[in-house]
């Protein structure tokens, strides 16, 4: 295994564990972000350029989620 694979085997390897564990935490939906940003970047470096720019596009929704989730007030039923 190249080091560009074992990069991209890392980013959506985290992509996974922190879609996963979303619920727990707003900080997990941003780090989702994050990996998104790195497997866009992995999708660019492979050249494999739509893969890359969906990842991109994900990150931006996961981004908004993000700061959708923290401005909210907690529920305190």
């Amino acid at each position: 295994m190249d080091a560009l694979s074992a990069f991209g085997l890392f980013a959506v390897s985290a992509m996974l564990v922190c879609y996963a564990l979303e619920k727990r935490s707003p900080w997990f939906v941003l780090a989702f972000a994050g990996a998104c940003v790195l497997a866009s970047g992995y999708g660019f470096l492979q050249g494999a350029w739509p893969f890359g720019l969906v990842e991109a596009i994900w990150a931006a929704v996961a981004a908004w989620r993000w700061r959708m989730r923290v401005s909210q007030p907690a529920d305190r039923s």
